[in-house]
């Protein structure tokens, strides 16, 4: 690891981890020795981070030098507070990370008052439970919707019916209490709505969809569009049935 990987890594956990943070805990979590990690600080030190703390006492960084000074008001303050806290309680744990992250940077840039009214308005968010329930695979399915690539699943429907598909994951949806993957079903030749923890197996194929992926998000969207005026009864997935004539693309509200 480069010396500004190792240093970059260390900022990220001062971020974090709740201060004060140990020598032996900062050296685990970057993985360096206590050696190394006391070099590392007062390098940050010496490149103008205020970090707090003394060997045998803890660290706690003040004031992060490589983010700029932020202005936020009250209500914009209030307003990151919610909405981290929202995606943190969502039962996402990549993105529930990540919040956290945010959170830690925005906190460091803030004055003191500022970071006083951010806490606060945290402290006012409760959720007994998660939005969602954990899907193990998510993260996969995160990384090919960023690659823009195939995946082969194994997927067993609300009836109890399994099946062998390739899709195109094209965005996790993240509804009021419902997580779905939006994807173009290879097997059906249509967009479909797959609940990750339905889906019992998955596996990289290692094909791009990328020439694809434009178009097929223009078609569900003009689709979607268009349904968003019409009558017409919504029809579940379970409903429609295989045949070629009805194949045609139709967005469905619920998983496959």
């Amino acid at each position: 690891m480069s010396r500004s990987d190792r240093l970059f890594r260390l900022l990220q956990a001062m971020r974090v981890m709740p201060a004060p943070i140990t020598a032996a805990r900062l050296a685990e979590e970057t993985g360096v020795s206590l050696r190394s990690l006391y070099r590392d600080i007062d390098s940050l030190r010496a490149a103008g981070a205020r970090i707090e703390g003394e060997r045998g006492y803890g660290y706690r960084l003040i004031e992060d030098y490589a983010l700029p000074p932020q202005t936020f008001d009250r209500t914009e303050i209030e307003a990151i507070a919610l909405g981290l806290a929202e995606v943190r309680h969502m039962g996402d744990p990549a993105l529930a990370k990540a919040a956290a992250a945010v959170l830690a940077k925005i906190s460091a840039t803030l004055p003191d008052d500022g970071e006083q009214q951010l806490f606060h308005a945290i402290s006012r968010v409760y959720r007994p439970d998660a939005r969602f329930a954990p899907a193990a695979e998510l993260d996969l399915i995160r990384q090919a919707c960023w690659r823009e690539e195939a995946l082969a699943i194994h997927y067993v429907d609300k009836s109890g019916a399994t099946s062998e598909r390739t899709i195109y994951p094209l965005a996790i949806v993240y509804a009021d209490r419902t997580l779905t993957v939006l994807s173009w079903c290879c097997l059906r030749q249509d967009f479909r709505m797959f609940a990750p923890n339905r889906i019992t197996r998955l596996a990289q194929t290692g094909q791009s969809f990328r020439p694809q992926r434009a178009a097929l998000l223009r078609t569900y969207l003009a689709q979607l569009e268009a349904r968003s005026g019409s009558s017409a009864p919504e029809r579940t997935v379970d409903s429609i049935s295989d045949s070629p004539r009805l194949r045609r693309p139709q967005i469905r509200p619920e998983p496959s």
